[in-house]
């Protein structure tokens, strides 16, 4: 008889076991809590959006439009797209239910997968997960500060040190005009030195040609133009406005530029954060962002302000590893219920969800009719309390409270039970 075939997980799509959610819950977490205290509002987007979204917001040239989307056509011929990232569709979702109606800047974030087709690396998977951090509606540039404020704030949540900042401004719409053509006259002698890749930028969009991740490409863009000798006057000030918000933070930051971020919409303010002894050099960002200042007017809604940043919960969980960040493992139960035989197992089921109402930290194996082995495993999960119901304390209404340290045990009435055990635990403290 043939042996049937193992079916394995896709290509670059990875399950996040259980021994491994600890670390996950710790990120998750970390970004739950910095939301709230930055006043951020949860918005979750669906995985599926129009194709066109993105090639609209992104922009077409963009190696996420071009390479890295997974389409789909529906059977009504309807093109979609698995979110490549969580700005486009924030901004979609933003636009299509009038949240510009609501007080400005009105903060959202999100939490969730998104999905690239990439040659999948540490730290980088076709499935990734981000945590993402969108305001609208303020062009102060204090607003800049404060995401960058709340960025470093996660990784500090989460146990993380030595995070750099890097900076740079990528002007406006006008005096990006100026710069495009400085850099079109510095490339041209060396266009046969550009990658593939490289010489398709230079013709749709020549900023990219800085954000290279190629050797020969990276040593060209060292010696180009700089864009913030190019910038207006009105961009200048803005961004001088972010460095002194940082100063008086504190953040330290490097002045990268070469820094422009791979997606067509940003403008002024672009930033990327990296741990501090990152030997690939801009290869492997855990986060960053900027101004998106026009973004939700070319989606088809008002001109509005916006700034956002995103991290990269992968990349984030292997610094985490590299930090050796100390890691609670799952909730260790404070009181194991084990029972034994028929009525004692259907009388468990009632003192277990007792337990819980009362908010104790609570386990059991109820599948389990050894009670040497029941005891084991209290004993393996850091029980201090065993709670022993077996067929004479079912028909007595009693209970057994055992101190795991000590062995020692006494019978309690069920109606006592709880007021028992929270002596008990309070003493054992």
């Amino acid at each position: 008889m043939a042996r049937r075939k193992i079916i394995s997980g896709v290509k670059g799509m990875r399950d996040i076991l259980p021994a491994q959610q600890p670390l996950w819950d710790k990120m998750r977490k970390g970004a739950e809590e910095t939301a709230a205290a930055f006043g951020f509002w949860r918005l979750d987007t669906p995985i599926l959006e129009e194709q066109d979204l993105f090639a609209r917001g992104i922009g077409l040239g963009t190696d996420i439009v071009e390479k890295e989307m997974f389409t789909l056509t529906t059977r009504g011929r309807d093109k979609l797209a698995l979110r490549p990232e969580f700005t486009a569709g924030v901004v979609r979702a933003f636009i299509q239910h009038g949240l510009f109606s609501l007080a400005q800047p009105l903060k959202l974030w999100s939490l969730g997968p998104l999905f690239r087709y990439e040659q999948p690396q540490a730290g980088r998977f076709r499935q990734l997960r981000q945590f993402n951090l969108e305001v609208f509606g303020a062009a102060d540039a204090i607003l800049d500060a404060q995401i960058i404020q709340a960025g470093f704030w996660f990784f500090k949540k989460i146990g993380l040190k030595n995070i750099i900042l890097h900076l740079n401004s990528l002007g406006c719409a006008k005096c990006r005009k100026e710069y495009r053509r400085a850099l079109l006259a510095y490339y041209r002698p060396h266009k046969n030195k550009l990658c593939a890749d490289c010489k398709k930028r230079s013709r749709q969009n020549p900023l990219r040609l800085l954000d290279c991740k190629k050797e020969q490409c990276q040593e060209l863009a060292q010696k180009a133009p700089l864009l913030v000798d190019h910038v207006c006057d009105d961009c200048k000030d803005h961004f001088k406005q972010v460095l002194d918000y940082l100063d008086g933070l504190e953040i330290s930051y490097y002045l990268d530029n070469t820094l422009v971020r791979g997606l067509d919409y940003y403008n002024k303010t672009v930033f990327e954060f990296f741990a501090a002894d990152e030997k690939e050099g801009k290869k492997n960002a855990l986060g960053g962002g900027g101004r998106y200042d026009g973004l939700v007017k070319l989606l088809g809604g008002k001109d509005t302000p916006a700034v956002g940043m995103a991290v990269g919960l992968e990349r984030v969980a292997e610094e985490i590893k590299k930090q050796g960040v100390k890691i609670n493992g799952q909730n260790q139960p404070t009181v194991f219920l084990i029972q034994l035989g028929k009525m004692a197992k259907k009388r468990s089921l009632l003192l277990f969800e007792e337990l819980l109402r009362a908010r104790l930290a609570v386990a059991e194996s109820f599948s389990r009719d050894s009670i040497k082995s029941q005891l084991k495993l209290a004993d393996k999960q850091g029980a201090k309390i065993a709670l022993i119901l077996g067929q004479q304390e079912a028909l007595d209404d009693s209970v057994i409270i055992r101190v795991m340290e000590t062995g020692v045990q006494e019978i309690v009435p069920l109606v006592k039970v709880i007021k028992e055990l929270k002596k008990k635990l309070q003493k054992l403290k």
